[in-house]
């Protein structure tokens, strides 16, 4: 489907991409007709690609190609979380994320790439950049930081642990993590909640059944980063990004501060996706 944003022809399509696994998934994109550069965009916890389309409409509108694929579970994904269908870091990271990079790379060959993500996203778009060095130019963040809970102020640090623990068991007990119901998550699989938990509670990535160091392949990240952060964001407050860009020192990371998402629109996890301009501004600053 071909369409003009802001007098810019952009195409908008969806691209089909097979895990290593049989998993199968879109990646929704974003294409302008002379793309300078291509961005490779995880997103959060549960939230489907769709939700980050306007984000991507303003970047494609200032030159870059967009691709945004759907994490296993949601959305366009083959899989659904149950009892019986379980995965966390490991299939995200050594089989979704190969063939979301391949997609781009078919698609684009030619061009810088950048990878980045939101929230979770960022997290593991940081661990796959040290996993799988060259795969990318540049690193984007946009609301993200380690879930450690030490890397929280303190009137958040004390009950978070708690938290990290009651979310675990309710995906173990229930065999998923009935975000909807709760409010929080989406319909995530319990192996993700898992290795999610285990991060805020030790402070460092791990992957289970993943016999690969995450925290060394993080210090092995030396690309540039621009990070975004909310200052209303308590999900991801600055002492949480700082924490994660600390485990990559051999990156060169800047951050930018946004007080407001849009006029009169508070910058905070999630608003920003639906006001996305000064983000890509800051982003592309």
């Amino acid at each position: 489907m071909n369409a003009s944003i802001q007098g810019l022809p952009v195409h908008a399509h969806e691209l089909p991409a097979i895990a290593s696994d049989g998993h199968r998934f879109t990646l929704q994109a974003r294409v302008p007709s002379n793309p300078r550069a291509t961005l490779l965009w995880h997103g959060g916890m549960g939230i489907a690609a769709r939700h980050y389309l306007p984000f991507a409409d303003a970047l494609a509108a200032r030159g870059i190609a967009v691709f945004v694929p759907d994490w296993r579970g949601v959305g366009s994904s083959s899989a659904r979380a149950s009892r019986a269908s379980d995965w966390g870091y490991r299939e995200l990271l050594m089989a979704d994320m190969p063939a979301s990079e391949a997609v781009v790379a078919h698609a684009l060959p030619e061009l810088p790439r950048i990878v980045g993500g939101h929230s979770l996203g960022g997290q593991l778009a940081s661990v796959r950049a040290g996993l799988a060095p060259g795969s990318a130019h540049g690193m984007w963040l946009v609301a993200s930081g380690t879930p450690s809970f030490r890397a929280f102020p303190w009137r958040n640090r004390w009950w978070l642990p708690g938290a990290y623990h009651l979310l675990d068991a309710i995906a173990r007990t229930s065999g998923k993590l009935p975000g909807r119901r709760i409010g929080f998550g989406g319909e995530e699989s319990r192996g993700v909640i898992r290795d999610w938990s285990r991060s805020g509670l030790t402070g460092r990535y791990a992957a289970a059944d993943l016999a690969v160091d995450l925290e060394l392949a993080l210090q092995r990240v030396a690309i540039p980063i621009r990070a975004v952060r909310m200052t209303h964001d308590w999900l991801a407050p600055l002492s949480s990004l700082q924490a994660l860009l600390a485990k990559m020192p051999e990156a060169r990371a800047e951050i930018a501060a946004l007080d407001a998402a849009a006029p009169h629109v508070r910058a905070d996890h999630y608003h920003w996706m639906k006001h996305p301009v000064a983000t890509v501004d800051a982003l592309l600053e």
